[in-house]
């Protein structure tokens, strides 16, 4: 049986894939969008209920041009679709003496226009005394980042793109053969052929599985660990606005204020073991949930007792170097691939889609960067 043919097939319905979906139907295209367990769901690397949008990459500016650009975008959706899933809970960056990265920050911040304060320890002490200061000499606080409801933020561009004409479809395809440099169609394990033009693989850590010849030793899907605790009752002060999001780079822990009640979330930045997104365990580690009281103890000391409400595991799909992957395929002409979103790829999911829709129907100039040829078999990570 043949789901009707599309000129263009992206499979994964995650950030990525919602919105490449949605600017090639937005250039009057037809689509056909699918994924294995739907859109935002538990397994992909969009799922939870939370993401950090910040603009600060140390001295990067093209991810903090990205940044920028990919919010506005966000706001346009949620007020066309009456959703207000963005929170401007501002992002505050807490560097030590020895940090580099957070100082230099204020020059790209700069160079975009990004409103920002750079702020001493003394200013932090005033103005954020939720923290625990040991240790931290400066901060920079950006007021106008802040949080997307991540699941719900991929549903709203899912929905858009469904209202205007792209096909979705929930099933799991098998891996391409490899037969001649053009693909014809999709088998999926339902038995089904999806047809198309041109194919979009957006499948996050499930890439190094469709396609391991190429991928499989340059995407390291890693396990992550996010904790939820529970703060005082009736405090306020760890809830947005009074309380941001907040990044240290030098311990790699991120963390985000008590967001819908559900406690404050953070966890480690730092890669862990090699993850298989599909059949891996989902159970955080005794040595995790220990590592993230010892840091509340120092950095958040009146949670340092806190109850854990809620903890997940999920994935990062790294590149060597944090780098997205955004290029054709080498080998077969009417593929291209999306992904190596290395833990900070959801809050460019527009600009993702964007450069994408340039590359594939306009022949725009692509990014060295994002290209396959960049992407190396040891991680170097020089993004975060």
């Amino acid at each position: 049986m043949k789901v009707s043919r599309s000129e263009f097939v992206v499979v994964g319905a995650g950030v990525f894939g919602v919105w490449i979906a949605h600017f090639l139907r937005q250039r009057g295209h037809s689509v056909t969008l699918v994924d294995a367990f739907g859109a935002g769901n538990t397994r992909s690397s969009s799922g939870d209920e939370s993401r950090v949008i910040r603009m600060g990459y140390g001295g990067d500016t093209l991810y903090t041009r990205w940044a920028a650009r990919s919010l506005r975008m966000w706001q346009e959706l949620f007020h066309d679709a009456g959703q207000p899933l963005f929170i401007k809970t501002g992002v505050l960056w807490l560097g030590t003496e020895a940090d580099a990265y957070t100082p230099q920050q204020t020059g790209s911040l700069s160079a975009e226009k990004i409103a920002h304060e750079m702020l001493s320890a003394g200013e932090l002490a005033s103005r954020f005394p939720q923290f625990g200061l040991d240790g931290i000499s400066v901060g920079v606080f950006e007021p106008d980042s802040g949080v997307l409801l991540a699941r719900r933020s991929v549903t709203a561009v899912l929905d858009d793109a469904v209202r205007s004409g792209v096909q979705y479809v929930i099933d799991a395809i098998d891996a391409p053969e490899r037969e001649g440099v053009h693909l014809d169609h999709l088998q999926t394990r339902a038995g089904k052929e999806i047809g198309g033009e041109v194919f979009i693989f957006s499948c996050g850590a499930w890439l190094p599985q469709i396609f391991p010849n190429l991928l499989g030793k340059r995407i390291f899907p890693t396990r992550q660990e996010v904790f939820f605790f529970g703060p005082p009752p009736g405090a306020q002060q760890f809830k947005s606005p009074t309380m941001p999001v907040w990044l240290h780079h030098e311990d790699e822990v991120y963390g985000l204020p008590d967001i819908e009640n559900r406690g404050i979330k953070i966890a480690s930045d730092r890669h862990g073991e090699r993850f298989d997104p599909e059949i891996g365990d989902r159970v955080v580690s005794a040595q995790g949930l220990r590592e993230m009281r010892e840091y509340l103890q120092r950095r958040l000391p009146v949670l340092k007792d806190a109850p854990l409400l809620e903890s997940r595991v999920g994935q990062y799909e790294n590149t060597s170097s944090g780098d997205f992957l955004l290029d054709r395929h080498p080998e077969i002409e009417n593929v291209w691939l999306a992904g190596g979103g290395s833990g900070h790829g959801f809050k460019h999911g527009p600009m993702v889609g964007q450069y994408m829709a340039g590359r594939i129907l306009d022949g725009t100039e692509p990014e060295p960067r994002f290209s396959i040829e960049r992407k190396l078999q040891v991680q170097q990570r020089s993004v975060y």
